[in-house]
């Protein structure tokens, strides 16, 4: 069993300037940093080539590399993917072209897009909030494929948005604009949220190579394996499939605090793993 390629997810430590960041990161043991854009500075999408260029020298000189970014949109704000305002729509895609900039710069390979507020579907407009996601990821198609990345649509809870909240959707939205350069992933809170069964969840989707990345937190938003999901059958069901993908770790809620939760989830994931590799169970 080869152990995954974990990533943490930079807000759980967004105290920290990004330096140490990528220190933490990679003393408690994890392999990169998956970027929230927001962290960084007020506009992200602003970040002059230069600064660009400095932070991947910091990331790499830590031995932390920046795997992605995530939590996109986010700032500046006002953005949203389902605007009826054209005003508004341009803007946000014009956003997402430099956060895919962004993510080149930083040498990270792709983008996941969950943003629940940057996704309601406005009511009785729903048609038309649609339609304009598909032109958004449609143009984030284009420019991730013209930069060698991949944009990943990432399904969410029905709780916190009503736009794509299964990998069937998403697999949907992505034929319906014909992209490579478009996937979608797994997010344990969300599908547990859903009532959806991860484990079976992977052997359904792993097989066809439609699951690119997972997100690990439980289903209390806390991170994996301080709340009710068990995460034993989840990280065997990747290893039996052979996952060779990316994963993060994205707690929303950090107890007691962002380092202690980030420190506990690697250390709660690799104990999985080499359960699972001694044959000792899990």
């Amino acid at each position: 069993m080869r152990p995954m390629k974990i990533h943490l997810c930079s807000e759980v430590v967004r105290d920290l300037d990004f330096r140490s960041q990528c220190a933490f990161a990679r003393a408690a043991g994890y392999d990169g940093l998956e970027v929230a854009p927001f962290t960084l500075c007020p506009d992200p999408t602003r970040l002059a080539a230069r600064e660009i260029r400095e932070l991947r020298i910091v990331a790499e000189g830590e031995g932390t590399p920046v795997a992605g970014l995530h939590w996109l949109l986010a700032a500046p704000a006002g953005l949203s993917v389902t605007a009826t305002d054209p005003t508004i729509f341009a803007a946000t895609c014009e956003a997402g072209r430099r956060l895919v900039d962004l993510c080149a710069g930083l040498g990270g390979a792709y983008l996941v897009h969950g943003s629940p507020g940057q996704r309601q579907l406005k009511p009785g407009r729903e048609d038309e909030g649609r339609a304009r996601a598909a032109a958004y990821f449609a143009a984030m198609a284009d420019a991730a494929g013209a930069a060698g990345l991949r944009y990943v649509i990432e399904p969410l809870a029905r709780l916190d948005t009503g736009f794509v909240n299964s990998v069937d959707e998403a697999l949907d939205l992505i034929a319906e604009i014909g992209s490579p350069a478009l996937a979608t992933m797994i997010d344990c809170y969300a599908a547990s949220a859903n009532g959806e069964d991860i484990p079976a969840l992977l052997d359904r989707w792993l097989p066809s190579g439609a699951i690119f990345h997972i997100h690990f937190n439980d289903d209390d938003r806390r991170g994996p394996g301080q709340g009710g999901l068990a995460f034993a059958p989840i990280v065997a069901a990747l290893n039996a499939h052979g996952y060779a993908g990316a994963a993060a770790v994205e707690p929303f809620v950090y107890e007691p605090d962002g380092p202690a939760s980030a420190a506990r989830a690697i250390g709660y994931l690799r104990g999985l793993e080499a359960a699972l590799a001694s044959g000792s169970g899990a």
